[in-house]
Parts: C-alpha cells; sequence; structure tokens
C-alpha cells in the first residue's frame, strides 16, 4: 500500500497552523497597546472578557456595530499595502456606534484569507489594532481563517463587531431632533470605505496610472484612494460632552447612500434638511472620476463627497460648565 500519510495534512489542505502562530505573534504587540482597564485576560483565550463598570450608568444600553471594508481590499491587494484597511474596517463600526451616542468599549475582528502569510495578517490586525487606539476601544480578540479552498493565496475578506454603551436617556437620533436645527458637517479623509466598485471601475476603464499623480491631486491616486477612513468616535462623543444631549440632537455616519441618504436618517417626519453644496468644496479625487464619467447625481449616491459625519444640533447649544 503507497504510505500517502503526507498528503493528509492540514498543512496539505491549506491550513498552515504554524504560520497562523506567526502571525499572532507579530500582531500581539499592536493589539496589547489597545487595551482599556477594564479588559480582562489578554490575547489568546477563548472569549474576550470585559469588566464594565455598571456603577459609572444609571440605565447603561449595551451598542453593537457589524461591517467590513468591501471592495477597497481589492484595492489595497493590487497596490500590496495592507496596513491601512484595519483603520477602514475599525471606523465603519466604531462611527456607526457613536452614530446613537455610544462610547466604543471594545471590538473583534474576523479576517478570513486564503493563505496565512504571516507579516501580511500582521499588518492587517497592526492597522485594526490603530484604529481601535483612535477610538478608545480594546481589540480583545478575533479570529484569523484560512480558505485556501474557497480563496486565493492573496485574497483577504475582513469584518468586525463593535460594542459599545450609552445611557438609556442620552441616545441620540431622529426623537431628539426639531425644528429650526442645525446641521453641521465633519470633513472626511477620501472616499472612506464607500463607492470602491464605482471607483475601481471608473479607474480600470480610464487606464488611470494609479502610480501617477492627476492634476488636482497632491499625491499618487493610489495612496489618495487608500486614504484611511476617519474614525470620528472621539470626537463626536467630546461634543456631546460639550454640550449635552440637549445640545447635539443626533450623528449621521456619512456612508453608502451619500449625504444626503444618510443625514435624511435622522430628519423626523414633516422636517427636511437643508443642505448647501456651496458651504464645502468637493473633493478633488471626486472630481476627477467626474471628468472620467460618473455624473454627479452618481457621485452624490455612491461617494460621501467630502463629509464624512454630520452633526444635528441646537440653534443655541447650551455649553456646560466646569464646576468650580
Amino acid at each position: 500500500m503507497t504510505d500517502r500519510a503526507g498528503e493528509f495534512t492540514y498543512a496539505a489542505s491549506g491550513v498552515d497552523i504554524d504560520a497562523g502562530e506567526r502571525a499572532v505573534s507579530l500582531m500581539r504587540t499592536a493589539v496589547e497597546r489597545t487595551r482599556r482597564p477594564e479588559v480582562v485576560g489578554g490575547l489568546g483565550g477563548f472569549a474576550g472578557l470585559f469588566a464594565l463598570d455598571t456603577t459609572r450608568y444609571r440605565r447603561p444600553l449595551i451598542a453593537s456595530s457589524t461591517d467590513g471594508v468591501g471592495t477597497k481590499i481589492a484595492l489595497a491587494r493590487q497596490l500590496d499595502r495592507h496596513d491601512t484597511v484595519g483603520i477602514d474596517l475599525v471606523a465603519m463600526v466604531v462611527d456607526d456606534l457613536v452614530a446613537c451616542g455610544a462610547e466604543p468599549l471594545f471590538l473583534q475582528d474576523y479576517v478570513a484569507v486564503g493563505r496565512v502569510v504571516p507579516e501580511r495578517v500582521a499588518a492587517i490586525v497592526t492597522g485594526i489594532a490603530a484604529g481601535c487606539e483612535q477610538a478608545g476601544a480594546a481589540l480583545v480578540g478575533g479570529e484569523t481563517a484560512e480558505h485556501g479552498d474557497l480563496m486565493d493565496a492573496d485574497e483577504y475578506d475582513l469584518a468586525a463587531t463593535a460594542v459599545g454603551v450609552v445611557e438609556a436617556d442620552a441616545v441620540l437620533g431622529p426623537e431628539r431632533v426639531g425644528d429650526g436645527d442645525v446641521v453641521v458637517a465633519m470633513a472626511s479623509s477620501g472616499f472612506h470605505s464607500n463607492g470602491y466598485s464605482l471607483v475601481r471601475r471608473v479607474v480600470s476603464a480610464a487606464g488611470l496610472d494609479l502610480a501617477a499623480t492627476p492634476t488636482g491631486l497632491d499625491r499618487p491616486l493610489g495612496e489618495v484612494l487608500l486614504e484611511p477612513t476617519r474614525i470620528y468616535a472621539l470626537d463626536c462623543l467630546a461634543l456631546v460632552g460639550e454640550l449635552g444631549v440637549d445640545g447635539v440632537h443626533a450623528f449621521a455616519h456619512i456612508t453608502g447612500g451619500g449625504l444626503a441618504g444618510n443625514t435624511a436618517r435622522v430628519v423626523p417626519d414633516g422636517l427636511a434638511a437643508v443642505l448647501d453644496r456651496g458651504t464645502w468644496a468637493l473633493p478633488a479625487a471626486v472630481s476627477l472620476l467626474e471628468e472620467h464619467g460618473v455624473p454627479r447625481e452618481e457621485s452624490e449616491r455612491a461617494f460621501n463627497c467630502g463629509v464624512g459625519m454630520v452633526a444635528v444640533v441646537a440653534p443655541r447649544p447650551p455649553r456646560r460648565r466646569s464646576a468650580c
């Protein structure tokens, strides 16, 4: 009988346990930097533990959000740069959390790869850890899954779930928005993580060189398109801390559907938000895509067009005074 034992190993089936363990070793320091005092245990446990101090809250609500990065990953693979999409991943979930006024507490990620290349996985997770640091959230665990028989060796996909907390009487949303409120825009850092199927199609059809710097841009197009998503969580929480819920009524995270579509989600029935296009400039990268055939109407539906988050505030927000 032929000895075929070498064919029937996990590694021969496309799963390299040793490479996975090396990836964990490479990312450990970055993950440890996200640690909050409430985290119990360390990297490597079967579950992430977080000791929520309920004495800090009157009536805490747990908030959660799950999302991914989408086809921006294809651009990261094309440019062989993997240290920024993790920041995008964190932004997509924590900025959804903060829209209701929740403070992000911790995050868990899921990284699916065709083949574990420890350095690449570590770069991805290091980006996730950097995003968690920006959001003030702990990265308490996650999963790296090798799917050699489902994905090409250089393919990967990302997802994450973030958990936060907000007081029941401090939840933000359309119920707080009233006639005369003001919509304040917060600038985006680029396309963030939305519209990349359209972006990549235009780049390909127009034959745009990702290494070149088109007129109007200040750096190569590939760098502009990979610019990480701005994380607004701490800025939004600081604004609520300054003005309170009597001053800040709602946030809208501008993702798929654009500025109008997402702002509408926090406008109650019977009211309308008036957004003046003349109060901010269309980003040069969006103008570039429009020059190559994207209609303005489609830009405003697919892209954030320069605004990544909006706050709906009282017309004369009260300011909290510090105790003397």
